[in-house]
């Protein structure tokens, strides 16, 4: 029989057609005990990234010294108590600036006086060698010395205000990059039924990766939430920490929410969107004060470059001119 007339067999069609069936009926029963998990596998891939992360925060926490108070050098606490230079050197508002700095403890205030001790006479004696050494090289009139020495010494001085001043608003910086953002997550946990205590701790836990200055203020503040007489302490605690408008109008709102009873959600609604207005206010103003701070390097760099493109051919057709 030839192949042709197998295959356009009427019996031989049945049978494939039924083959076929039973094949598709088998697959279609079988297909679900044989299909992977894939929700499963992702949730676990994701639990993973979140354990990893959470370890990575936890790590950047302890390399960064959040919530950890370091104990200052035996040599630096003996000289500042036996001079006593927290008495002699003594400003009232150096724990306020400490505390925005992110130095907590007697260690950073020890520190602190040892340097504004030891700077002004590390500065003065650096330069009176080198106006000693390099004076006369470079024709520096010596009535002029003393001034130097002096204004090295105030230098000196004023250099640790000066560090504790940056450091403050750098710290302000990153808090309120990450901050909207965790307004939004805190929302997010005290709309789901968590309390304010457990939503900030599990915001700091997730907010740490992008900014571990806010996470730490977000475990002070819960830590003094449970320890504190008032919960308004905590609240004002955090505010004066920050230093911002937008923390302080989230504390005063949360004060008042818990005064009155009136829900936290629509509270922190409100406020984290009156944060993330705020920082595009200040992302316009830096961007309206760009104009002007170019000003300066565009005439001191390309105006003279501008020139010598335009006058440089009438330049040298000149000079060719006067050679002829």
């Amino acid at each position: 029989m030839n192949w042709i007339d197998i295959v356009t067999d009427p019996m031989t069609i049945a049978g494939a057609l039924a083959a076929l069936a039973c094949f598709m009926t088998v697959v279609t029963v079988a297909s679900p005990m044989l299909a992977q998990d894939k929700l499963g596998a992702r949730l676990k891939e994701v639990a993973k990234r979140r354990e990893e992360l959470r370890k990575k925060s936890r790590e950047d926490l302890a390399k960064g010294g959040a919530l950890v108070r370091p104990t200052a050098n035996k040599h630096v606490a003996s000289i500042v108590e036996r001079l006593q230079l927290s008495r002699r050197l003594a400003d009232d508002t150096l724990q306020e600036k400490l505390i925005r700095a992110g130095m907590r403890g007697a260690a950073a205030v020890t520190t602190f006086y040892f340097y504004r001790a030891a700077l002004p006479i590390g500065f003065g004696i650096a330069a009176f060698f080198y106006l000693t050494v390099f004076g006369e090289k470079l024709n520096i009139p010596a009535n002029f010395n003393l001034l130097v020495v002096t204004v090295a010494v105030f230098l000196g001085y004023y250099a640790p205000n000066i560090y504790l001043q940056n450091r403050a608003a750098t710290r302000k910086q990153k808090i309120m990059q990450a901050f909207p953002d965790s307004l939004d997550m805190l929302l997010i946990c005290v709309e789901s039924g968590m309390s304010i205590e457990m939503a900030l701790q599990r915001v700091g836990q997730e907010i740490a990766p992008a900014s571990v200055e806010l996470a730490e203020e977000f475990a002070l503040t819960c830590a003094e939430l449970s320890y504190l007489p008032e919960r308004r302490m905590a609240y004002e605690n955090l505010a004066r920490r920050a230093n911002h408008p937008g923390v302080k109008s989230v504390a005063l709102a949360l004060t008042q929410a818990e005064k009155y009873g009136t829900p936290v959600g629509n509270a922190l609604r409100v406020m984290a969107k009156e944060n993330r207005e705020l920082r595009l206010s200040e992302a316009e103003k830096k961007a309206a004060a760009l104009p002007a701070q170019l000003t300066v390097p565009m005439i001191i760099f390309f105006l003279p470059v501008l020139f010598m493109v335009i006058m440089g051919p009438a330049m040298i057709q000149i000079s060719q001119m006067m050679a002829e």
